[in-house]
Protein backbone atom coordinates (compact mmCIF):
# COMPACT_ATOMS: atom_id res chain seq x y z
CA UNK A 1 0.00 0.00 0.00
CA UNK A 2 1.31 3.32 -1.27
CA UNK A 3 1.46 6.46 1.57
CA UNK A 4 -0.98 8.03 -0.56
CA UNK A 5 -3.71 4.87 0.15
CA UNK A 6 -2.35 4.55 3.67
CA UNK A 7 -3.03 7.78 3.91
CA UNK A 8 -6.84 7.57 2.48
CA UNK A 9 -7.32 4.53 4.23
CA UNK A 10 -6.94 6.63 7.83
CA UNK A 11 -9.23 9.08 6.74
CA UNK A 12 -12.13 6.43 5.88
CA UNK A 13 -11.17 4.73 9.42
CA UNK A 14 -11.46 8.42 11.20
CA UNK A 15 -14.66 9.48 9.26
CA UNK A 16 -18.23 8.03 10.33
CA UNK A 17 -19.83 6.51 8.02
CA UNK A 18 -24.07 6.62 9.32
CA UNK A 19 -26.61 6.26 6.49
CA UNK A 20 -29.82 7.86 6.23
CA UNK A 21 -31.84 5.62 8.00
CA UNK A 22 -29.19 5.60 11.03
CA UNK A 23 -29.18 9.39 11.44
CA UNK A 24 -32.66 9.32 11.12
CA UNK A 25 -32.95 6.93 14.14
CA UNK A 26 -30.37 8.50 16.27
CA UNK A 27 -32.88 11.92 16.03
CA UNK A 28 -35.66 10.21 17.23
CA UNK A 29 -34.12 7.66 19.88
CA UNK A 30 -32.05 10.62 21.70
CA UNK A 31 -34.16 14.00 20.93
CA UNK A 32 -37.78 12.40 20.10
CA UNK A 33 -37.84 13.87 17.34
CA UNK A 34 -39.74 12.85 14.12
CA UNK A 35 -37.95 13.95 10.65
CA UNK A 36 -39.83 14.76 7.75
CA UNK A 37 -36.90 14.73 5.32
CA UNK A 38 -32.90 14.14 5.97
CA UNK A 39 -30.15 14.53 3.23
CA UNK A 40 -26.61 14.87 3.77
CA UNK A 41 -24.41 17.74 3.70
CA UNK A 42 -20.69 18.26 2.05
CA UNK A 43 -17.71 18.02 4.97
CA UNK A 44 -14.34 16.80 4.95
CA UNK A 45 -13.74 14.54 7.75
CA UNK A 46 -17.27 14.83 9.85
CA UNK A 47 -20.43 13.56 8.67
CA UNK A 48 -23.28 16.15 8.40
CA UNK A 49 -27.31 15.71 7.51
CA UNK A 50 -29.68 18.44 6.99
CA UNK A 51 -32.59 17.44 8.64
CA UNK A 52 -36.22 18.75 8.57
CA UNK A 53 -38.89 17.88 11.15
CA UNK A 54 -42.57 19.03 10.85
CA UNK A 55 -44.89 19.11 13.51
CA UNK A 56 -48.89 19.07 13.55
CA UNK A 57 -50.21 21.72 15.60
CA UNK A 58 -54.15 21.52 15.25
CA UNK A 59 -54.91 23.02 11.70
CA UNK A 60 -51.02 23.89 11.32
CA UNK A 61 -47.43 22.52 10.49
CA UNK A 62 -44.89 23.95 12.08
CA UNK A 63 -41.28 23.41 10.82
CA UNK A 64 -37.74 23.18 12.45
CA UNK A 65 -35.15 22.79 10.26
CA UNK A 66 -31.17 21.13 11.86
CA UNK A 67 -27.99 19.91 11.06
CA UNK A 68 -27.14 16.76 12.86
CA UNK A 69 -23.26 16.84 13.38
CA UNK A 70 -21.83 13.65 13.40
CA UNK A 71 -17.95 14.11 14.58
CA UNK A 72 -14.94 12.24 13.23
CA UNK A 73 -13.32 9.23 15.43
CA UNK A 74 -10.14 11.75 16.45
CA UNK A 75 -12.49 14.83 17.66
CA UNK A 76 -14.27 12.66 19.38
CA UNK A 77 -11.52 11.71 21.44
CA UNK A 78 -11.55 15.37 22.88
CA UNK A 79 -14.83 15.35 24.08
CA UNK A 80 -14.24 18.37 26.75
CA UNK A 81 -12.94 20.30 23.47
CA UNK A 82 -16.05 20.07 21.58
CA UNK A 83 -17.71 20.40 25.00
CA UNK A 84 -16.53 24.30 25.22
CA UNK A 85 -16.95 24.73 21.63
CA UNK A 86 -20.41 24.10 22.30
CA UNK A 87 -20.84 26.01 25.16
CA UNK A 88 -19.38 29.10 23.23
CA UNK A 89 -22.28 28.66 20.25
CA UNK A 90 -24.90 28.64 23.14
CA UNK A 91 -23.71 31.55 24.90
CA UNK A 92 -23.35 33.52 21.49
CA UNK A 93 -26.67 33.02 20.86
CA UNK A 94 -27.79 33.81 24.07
CA UNK A 95 -26.05 37.42 23.52
CA UNK A 96 -28.10 37.93 19.91
CA UNK A 97 -25.13 36.13 17.54
CA UNK A 98 -26.97 34.39 14.29
CA UNK A 99 -25.33 31.79 15.62
CA UNK A 100 -27.27 28.13 15.37
CA UNK A 101 -28.07 26.90 19.27
CA UNK A 102 -27.52 23.13 19.86
CA UNK A 103 -30.46 21.60 21.01
CA UNK A 104 -30.65 19.01 24.46
CA UNK A 105 -31.75 15.94 23.69
CA UNK A 106 -34.00 13.99 26.14
CA UNK A 107 -31.54 13.60 28.97
CA UNK A 108 -30.42 17.61 28.53
CA UNK A 109 -27.26 17.29 27.33
CA UNK A 110 -25.73 19.15 24.00
CA UNK A 111 -23.91 16.36 22.83
CA UNK A 112 -23.83 12.52 23.17
CA UNK A 113 -21.27 9.47 22.54
CA UNK A 114 -22.80 7.12 19.85
CA UNK A 115 -20.60 3.90 19.67
CA UNK A 116 -20.39 1.73 16.85
CA UNK A 117 -18.41 -1.47 15.77
CA UNK A 118 -15.98 -0.94 13.03
CA UNK A 119 -14.86 -4.30 11.99
CA UNK A 120 -13.49 -5.94 15.15
CA UNK A 121 -13.02 -2.32 17.40
CA UNK A 122 -15.97 -0.30 18.80
CA UNK A 123 -15.58 3.37 18.22
CA UNK A 124 -17.48 6.24 19.19
CA UNK A 125 -18.72 9.49 17.79
CA UNK A 126 -19.65 12.93 19.27
CA UNK A 127 -22.92 13.84 18.41
CA UNK A 128 -24.98 16.73 18.20
CA UNK A 129 -28.12 18.72 16.50
CA UNK A 130 -27.43 22.26 15.62
CA UNK A 131 -30.16 24.37 14.70
CA UNK A 132 -29.95 24.93 10.79
CA UNK A 133 -29.47 28.60 9.56
CA UNK A 134 -29.85 29.48 6.49
CA UNK A 135 -28.66 32.35 3.91
CA UNK A 136 -25.92 32.32 1.08
CA UNK A 137 -22.13 32.63 2.21
CA UNK A 138 -19.90 35.77 1.80
CA UNK A 139 -17.96 34.07 -1.54
CA UNK A 140 -20.97 33.85 -3.64
CA UNK A 141 -21.67 37.77 -3.35
CA UNK A 142 -19.97 40.57 -4.54
CA UNK A 143 -18.20 42.33 -1.23
CA UNK A 144 -18.66 46.16 -1.30
CA UNK A 145 -17.34 48.58 1.89
CA UNK A 146 -20.89 48.40 3.59
CA UNK A 147 -20.14 44.54 4.18
CA UNK A 148 -16.63 44.45 5.09
CA UNK A 149 -17.22 46.95 7.74
CA UNK A 150 -19.71 44.76 9.33
CA UNK A 151 -17.97 41.71 9.05
CA UNK A 152 -15.01 43.12 10.68
CA UNK A 153 -17.43 44.68 13.48
CA UNK A 154 -18.85 40.57 13.79
CA UNK A 155 -15.32 39.56 14.20
CA UNK A 156 -14.36 42.59 17.32
CA UNK A 157 -17.94 41.86 19.26
CA UNK A 158 -17.82 38.37 18.76
CA UNK A 159 -14.24 38.12 20.73
CA UNK A 160 -14.75 41.23 23.34
CA UNK A 161 -18.52 39.51 23.57
CA UNK A 162 -16.61 35.84 25.00
CA UNK A 163 -14.01 37.71 26.77
CA UNK A 164 -17.17 40.13 28.72
CA UNK A 165 -19.91 37.04 29.01
CA UNK A 166 -17.84 33.85 28.65
CA UNK A 167 -16.40 32.28 31.94
CA UNK A 168 -16.15 28.28 32.25
CA UNK A 169 -13.32 26.79 33.70
CA UNK A 170 -13.50 24.38 30.45
CA UNK A 171 -11.90 27.41 28.41
CA UNK A 172 -8.20 25.89 29.45
CA UNK A 173 -9.36 23.45 26.79
CA UNK A 174 -8.77 26.37 24.26
CA UNK A 175 -5.20 26.89 25.00
CA UNK A 176 -4.34 24.06 22.46
CA UNK A 177 -0.16 24.12 22.16
CA UNK A 178 0.72 23.44 18.71
CA UNK A 179 -2.94 23.45 16.98
CA UNK A 180 -1.52 24.32 13.25
CA UNK A 181 -4.48 26.41 12.58
CA UNK A 182 -3.39 29.43 15.32
CA UNK A 183 -1.72 32.05 14.17
CA UNK A 184 1.26 32.17 16.86
CA UNK A 185 2.26 28.92 15.33
CA UNK A 186 3.11 30.04 11.77
CA UNK A 187 6.78 29.19 12.32
CA UNK A 188 5.40 25.79 12.58
CA UNK A 189 5.01 25.63 8.91
CA UNK A 190 8.71 24.70 8.31
CA UNK A 191 7.74 21.09 8.76
CA UNK A 192 5.22 21.10 5.82
CA UNK A 193 7.33 23.01 3.66
CA UNK A 194 8.74 19.94 1.38
CA UNK A 195 5.01 20.37 -0.06
CA UNK A 196 5.65 23.02 -2.42
CA UNK A 197 6.92 22.68 -5.83
CA UNK A 198 7.27 26.01 -7.43
CA UNK A 199 10.42 27.94 -6.14
CA UNK A 200 8.86 31.29 -6.21
CA UNK A 201 6.22 29.88 -3.46
CA UNK A 202 8.84 28.53 -1.32
CA UNK A 203 11.07 31.60 -1.22
CA UNK A 204 7.67 33.52 -0.29
CA UNK A 205 6.26 31.75 2.42
CA UNK A 206 10.34 31.41 4.06
CA UNK A 207 10.53 34.91 4.03
CA UNK A 208 7.06 35.07 5.61
CA UNK A 209 8.15 32.61 8.29
CA UNK A 210 11.58 34.28 8.58
CA UNK A 211 9.92 37.59 9.34
CA UNK A 212 6.86 36.36 11.47
CA UNK A 213 10.03 34.71 13.72
CA UNK A 214 11.75 38.12 13.62
CA UNK A 215 9.50 40.17 14.49
CA UNK A 216 6.19 38.95 15.80
CA UNK A 217 7.06 36.02 17.91
CA UNK A 218 9.10 38.66 20.26
CA UNK A 219 5.96 40.85 20.55
CA UNK A 220 2.95 38.45 21.26
CA UNK A 221 3.27 38.86 24.55
CA UNK A 222 2.32 42.48 24.05
CA UNK A 223 -1.16 42.04 22.43
CA UNK A 224 -4.33 41.63 24.16
CA UNK A 225 -5.32 37.78 24.03
CA UNK A 226 -8.72 36.45 23.93
CA UNK A 227 -10.64 33.52 22.44
CA UNK A 228 -10.56 33.50 18.53
CA UNK A 229 -13.40 32.11 16.22
CA UNK A 230 -9.77 31.07 14.03
CA UNK A 231 -11.81 30.86 10.63
CA UNK A 232 -14.02 33.30 9.52
CA UNK A 233 -13.81 32.95 6.20
CA UNK A 234 -16.00 33.57 2.92
CA UNK A 235 -17.37 29.97 3.52
CA UNK A 236 -18.42 29.98 7.51
CA UNK A 237 -20.25 33.45 6.88
CA UNK A 238 -24.11 33.53 5.93
CA UNK A 239 -25.48 36.13 4.28
CA UNK A 240 -29.53 37.60 3.96
CA UNK A 241 -30.47 40.27 1.97
CA UNK A 242 -31.57 43.33 3.61
CA UNK A 243 -34.33 45.29 2.10
CA UNK A 244 -34.21 48.43 4.11
CA UNK A 245 -32.80 50.30 1.13
CA UNK A 246 -34.68 47.97 -1.59
CA UNK A 247 -32.71 50.91 -4.63
CA UNK A 248 -29.55 49.74 -3.86
CA UNK A 249 -29.83 45.71 -2.93
CA UNK A 250 -27.52 45.33 -0.05
CA UNK A 251 -26.36 42.02 2.09
CA UNK A 252 -26.03 41.41 5.82
CA UNK A 253 -24.89 38.64 8.20
CA UNK A 254 -27.33 35.95 9.18
CA UNK A 255 -25.04 33.39 10.19
CA UNK A 256 -21.71 32.50 11.78
CA UNK A 257 -20.69 28.87 11.10
CA UNK A 258 -17.62 26.38 12.29
CA UNK A 259 -15.98 26.90 15.87
CA UNK A 260 -13.89 23.77 15.21
CA UNK A 261 -10.86 26.21 15.10
CA UNK A 262 -11.45 27.89 17.82
CA UNK A 263 -8.17 28.58 20.35
CA UNK A 264 -6.78 31.60 22.90
CA UNK A 265 -5.30 33.90 20.43
CA UNK A 266 -4.93 37.67 20.12
CA UNK A 267 -7.43 40.61 18.78
CA UNK A 268 -5.31 41.19 16.60
CA UNK A 269 -5.10 37.30 14.99
CA UNK A 270 -9.07 37.49 14.81
CA UNK A 271 -9.10 41.13 12.61
CA UNK A 272 -5.73 39.33 10.33
CA UNK A 273 -7.45 36.04 9.72
CA UNK A 274 -10.81 38.11 8.65
CA UNK A 275 -8.90 40.53 6.38
CA UNK A 276 -7.11 37.88 4.69
CA UNK A 277 -10.15 35.58 3.91
CA UNK A 278 -12.07 38.72 2.55
CA UNK A 279 -9.21 39.34 0.45
CA UNK A 280 -9.64 35.85 -1.29
CA UNK A 281 -12.64 36.47 -3.57
CA UNK A 282 -11.95 40.64 -3.99
CA UNK A 283 -11.22 42.22 -7.18
CA UNK A 284 -9.61 45.08 -5.21
CA UNK A 285 -7.35 42.47 -2.55
CA UNK A 286 -5.01 45.32 -0.95
CA UNK A 287 -8.17 47.51 -0.45
CA UNK A 288 -10.05 45.12 1.41
CA UNK A 289 -8.13 45.47 4.49
CA UNK A 290 -8.83 48.99 5.52
CA UNK A 291 -12.97 48.31 5.17
CA UNK A 292 -13.05 45.60 7.55
CA UNK A 293 -10.01 47.24 10.07
CA UNK A 294 -12.34 50.01 10.48
CA UNK A 295 -15.26 47.75 11.06
CA UNK A 296 -13.05 45.80 13.61
CA UNK A 297 -11.47 49.06 15.14
CA UNK A 298 -14.91 50.44 15.95
CA UNK A 299 -15.78 47.56 18.53
CA UNK A 300 -11.91 47.18 19.56
CA UNK A 301 -9.15 49.77 18.28
CA UNK A 302 -6.12 48.35 17.80
CA UNK A 303 -2.93 49.27 19.62
CA UNK A 304 -0.15 50.54 18.00
CA UNK A 305 2.00 47.62 18.50
CA UNK A 306 -0.99 45.34 17.32
CA UNK A 307 -1.54 47.80 14.27
CA UNK A 308 2.24 47.11 13.61
CA UNK A 309 2.20 43.55 13.11
CA UNK A 310 -0.87 43.44 10.85
CA UNK A 311 0.62 42.96 7.41
CA UNK A 312 3.06 40.00 8.73
CA UNK A 313 0.01 38.29 10.60
CA UNK A 314 -2.25 38.63 6.98
CA UNK A 315 0.53 37.24 5.52
CA UNK A 316 0.99 34.03 7.90
CA UNK A 317 -2.40 33.72 8.16
CA UNK A 318 -2.15 33.42 4.00
CA UNK A 319 1.05 30.90 4.49
CA UNK A 320 -0.95 29.20 7.28
CA UNK A 321 -3.40 28.18 4.51
CA UNK A 322 -1.23 27.88 0.99
CA UNK A 323 1.32 25.36 2.66
CA UNK A 324 -1.47 23.26 4.67
CA UNK A 325 -3.13 22.96 1.24
CA UNK A 326 -0.35 21.97 -1.00
CA UNK A 327 0.40 19.62 2.56
CA UNK A 328 -3.32 18.03 1.85
CA UNK A 329 -3.03 17.66 -1.54
CA UNK A 330 -0.10 15.43 -1.08
CA UNK A 331 -1.90 13.25 1.20
CA UNK A 332 -5.33 13.47 -0.84
CA UNK A 333 -4.56 13.78 -4.40
CA UNK A 334 -7.68 12.91 -5.05
CA UNK A 335 -8.94 16.62 -3.83
CA UNK A 336 -6.52 18.64 -5.30
CA UNK A 337 -9.06 20.37 -8.14
CA UNK A 338 -11.20 21.27 -5.07
CA UNK A 339 -7.93 22.48 -3.50
CA UNK A 340 -6.82 24.36 -5.60
CA UNK A 341 -9.26 26.80 -6.55
CA UNK A 342 -8.52 28.97 -3.43
CA UNK A 343 -5.00 28.40 -3.83
CA UNK A 344 -4.55 29.58 -7.00
CA UNK A 345 -6.14 32.83 -5.78
CA UNK A 346 -4.31 32.79 -2.87
CA UNK A 347 -0.42 32.62 -4.35
CA UNK A 348 -1.78 35.32 -6.23
CA UNK A 349 -2.66 37.84 -3.76
CA UNK A 350 0.31 36.99 -1.37
CA UNK A 351 2.39 37.79 -4.08
CA UNK A 352 0.84 40.87 -4.80
CA UNK A 353 0.75 41.50 -0.98
CA UNK A 354 4.78 41.24 -0.86
CA UNK A 355 5.31 42.72 -3.69
CA UNK A 356 3.72 46.13 -2.55
CA UNK A 357 5.35 45.82 0.78
CA UNK A 358 4.82 46.81 4.14
CA UNK A 359 4.34 50.47 3.93
CA UNK A 360 2.08 50.95 0.87
CA UNK A 361 0.09 48.17 1.84
CA UNK A 362 -0.43 49.92 5.97
CA UNK A 363 -0.96 52.97 3.71
CA UNK A 364 -3.90 51.87 1.86
CA UNK A 365 -5.38 50.17 5.07
CA UNK A 366 -5.02 52.62 7.37
CA UNK A 367 -5.67 55.64 5.27
CA UNK A 368 -9.24 53.81 4.54
CA UNK A 369 -9.86 53.35 7.85
CA UNK A 370 -9.74 56.54 9.29
CA UNK A 371 -12.03 57.72 6.60
CA UNK A 372 -14.80 56.38 8.46
CA UNK A 373 -13.62 58.24 11.61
Amino acid sequence: MTSTQTNEALRKWNKPAFDEMQATGLVEREYGLTVSEIKPLPSYDDQNFYLRITRSEGNKDSVEEYVLKIMNREDSQKPHLVEVQTLIMKCLSDEGFPVGPPRVTRKGEMMFLESRDVGSATQGFLVRLLTYLPGQTVATVPTSPPLLYEVGQLAAKLDKTLAEKFHNPLTKHLHRGNFIWNLANVPLLEQYLPALNQKKDLEMVTWVIQQFKLQVVPKLSNFRPCINHGDLNDHNILLDTDFASPESLRYRVSGILDFNDMSYGYYVFEVAITIMYMMIESQDPLGVGGHVLAGFESIVPLTTEERDALFLLVSGRFTQSLVMSAHTIQLHPENEKYLMITAKTGWKHLAKLLEAGREAVEKIWFETAKSYT
